[in-house]
């Protein structure tokens, strides 16, 4: 029979490694409180549906410019329309687990597996929609490691990822969830400001 002492030490390493498992790609630097972060992110993390739109600034090493986006998200599949910010007319992206298809106005369309190296090739900056996907929820991506700063709110006040660091300066109430509405995302020799005007979560078209 397991003495109490020997069933605490097991159960507690039994803990951490649960814990160490779920979290092993994130580090949580400081602020906030560590139980309602995971609160709000599980209450975050469902969220595979949804239209938004807001305006969007770009700071690149060859151009600057702001513009308004629309992003349509149907689980894995999405549409992002970008119209000024690129200097370029309209701009669609459509993505799904099959690929990436880029349309600029007055171009062919051009195809690849990831939206991030096709933007790189097609305009010259990255814009990281892979990650983009959880960041815009003020979620931190699963694949890479990631170090998180909470608010007094505990959800995210900065997140450094991918070679990217995204700053949260404003979050709005939508459906009985906390969301994003204003963030930066800065590297790669680029800056993007994103305003989140309208959130609609679990829309399906």
């Amino acid at each position: 029979m397991l003495s109490l002492r020997t069933l605490g030490l097991l159960t507690f390493t039994l803990i951490l490694t649960a814990c160490s498992n779920l979290h092993q790609r994130e580090t949580l630097e400081f602020g906030g409180d560590p139980a309602a972060w995971q609160t709000h992110r599980s209450a975050v993390t469902p969220l595979v549906h949804w239209t938004l739109q807001g305006k969007l600034g770009v700071r690149a090493p060859n151009e600057s410019g702001s513009g308004t986006l629309f992003w349509l998200q149907q689980q894995d599949q999405y549409d992002i329309r970008l119209s000024g910010p690129l200097g370029r007319g309209a701009t669609r992206i459509q993505g799904s687990d099959a690929g990436v298809t880029l349309e600029i106005a007055g171009q062919p369309p051009a195809t690849a597996d990831s939206a991030e190296a096709l933007l790189e090739q097609q305009i010259g900056w990255r814009l990281p929609v892979e990650h983009l996907l959880w960041w815009v929820r003020g979620l931190p991506a699963p694949d890479s490691p990631s170090r998180l700063q909470l608010n007094p709110d505990s959800q995210l006040a900065r997140l450094a990822q991918a070679g990217w660091t995204i700053e949260y300066s404003r979050y709005q109430q939508v459906e009985g969830l906390t969301l994003p509405q204003r963030l930066q995302l800065s590297g790669h020799d680029v800056l993007l400001t994103l305003v989140i005007t309208r959130w609609e979560p679990g829309t399906t078209q």
